[in-house]
């Protein structure tokens, strides 16, 4: 989910102006005529006959993609359940080699995007397991399956369409094969990222996402270089804060300098002093105030671009970091039941009731939420770090 969550905030939108919008469309409208006005639309857009004709013709909904669409996880893994799964022996063993297989090819682009190797690699195992399971399901058919479908019509309307015209261009096979929400190849890009992003860099006339190294390399680091890699900066680091911290600061939209974090009493994972920097870093805590804490600076920003969640961000940059050649987290794990959504609901429920706002509830943990905890947290001389995890479940109860 969140890779469509990231799509739909972050991707190029093109074609925007040209898609059906859902209040157009009658509600009753079937899958054939479904495929009549997506037929027009790709028409008006140059799309070839030919093109429509095999991609569209004897096409039918496939049900499993609502299934998944609607179902939602049933539980929220913690900083060191979601770190655990992702940074694993594997993900190393196998990054570092393959780190070693593509060193040369890795290297031009660092040269040509800036982006370092270690990073690409992170990417790569944490999307697809590199390249080993990129998904087995028909993108014209998902695709056309979720636009038919009125909750999200317009956004996959704008990635079916694209996916077509990749077609017509010859640059994504008709039979792709991928995620049942479009996403593709071994770096997962969605139609509308494959046409703006996308790199042919082997000037084969394909962009051979799934099979070709150099166009995967070169597709995922202009990516990051777009949406706002710096070339050479670090993502962030893992720091220590002292205790009575004021917690309240450890927030995304709080930004200060290297410098300014240090006087407050912020120190590297070792205890030593941060380096003399001007560099704006927001200080993330994952697990609240008893977790881990990093320093957040701006490509730290750039990966969120690419999946907009706070775990999987922390996860390519440690991922990448491993393999690079540093330790593991200094900070040492906490046992701590996740939460199902049902907990969180339960939490919001009660906070609600309470007088401290998180909209209706929903059983995911968001910005609201969080804003909501701390206001708890202060009036209940907690600390205000906003996590919502088993202890504030175990308060709330």
């Amino acid at each position: 989910m969140f890779r469509l969550i990231i799509c739909l905030l972050f991707s190029g939108w093109a074609y925007a102006n040209d898609t059906l919008a859902p209040e157009n469309v009658p509600e009753t409208q079937s899958f054939e005529e479904f495929l009549d006005d997506i037929r027009h639309q790709a028409l008006d857009q140059g799309i070839s006959k030919v093109t429509l004709d095999q991609a569209l013709s004897a096409l039918t909904p496939n049900p499993k993609v609502l299934k998944f669409d609607r179902t939602q996880a049933e539980f929220s893994q913690n900083f060191w359940h979601y770190l655990g799964s992702r940074v694993s022996e594997y993900r190393l063993n196998n990054g570092a080699e393959k780190l070693n297989i593509h060193q040369r090819v890795l290297q031009n682009n660092y040269q040509k995007y800036g982006v370092p190797p270690h990073i690409i690699i992170a990417f790569w195992g944490l999307e697809t397991n590199y390249g080993t399971y990129t998904g087995n399901l028909s993108l014209v058919r998902s695709l056309a399956t979720l636009s038919h479908d009125l909750r999200r019509r317009e956004f996959f309307t704008q990635q079916l369409l694209a996916l077509l015209k990749l077609i017509d261009e010859g640059k994504i096979p008709a039979d792709a094969k991928g995620s049942w929400a479009g996403a593709m190849g071994n770096v997962q890009f969605m139609p509308t990222n494959v046409a703006t992003y996308g790199i042919d860099a082997d000037q084969d006339g394909e962009i051979g996402l799934w099979d070709n190294t150099q166009d995967i390399f070169a597709s995922a680091a202009n990516f990051l270089q777009k949406i706002g890699w710096h070339r050479g900066e670090r993502w962030g680091r893992e720091v220590s804060i002292p205790q009575n911290f004021d917690y309240q600061l450890a927030t995304l939209k709080n930004k200060k300098t290297v410098n300014e974090w240090q006087a407050l009493g912020v120190r590297t994972a070792q205890g030593q002093d941060l380096p003399s920097s001007t560099l704006n870093a927001s200080l993330i805590l994952p697990m609240g105030y008893n977790g881990p804490a990093f320093l957040a600076y701006r490509n730290f920003r750039a990966i969120l671009r690419w999946n907009h969640s706070i775990l999987y961000a922390l996860s390519v940059g440690h991922l990448s970091d491993r393999l690079a050649g540093t330790s593991q987290l200094y900070a040492k794990p906490i046992t701590e039941p996740s939460l199902s959504r049902a907990d969180v609901m339960l939490i919001q429920t009660q906070l609600n009731k309470l007088g401290f706002d998180t909209g209706e509830p929903d059983g995911i943990s968001g910005p609201k939420t969080r804003n909501a905890t701390r206001q708890y947290q202060r009036a209940n001389s907690l600390p205000i770090d906003g996590y919502v995890g088993y202890q504030l479940l175990q308060q709330i109860k």
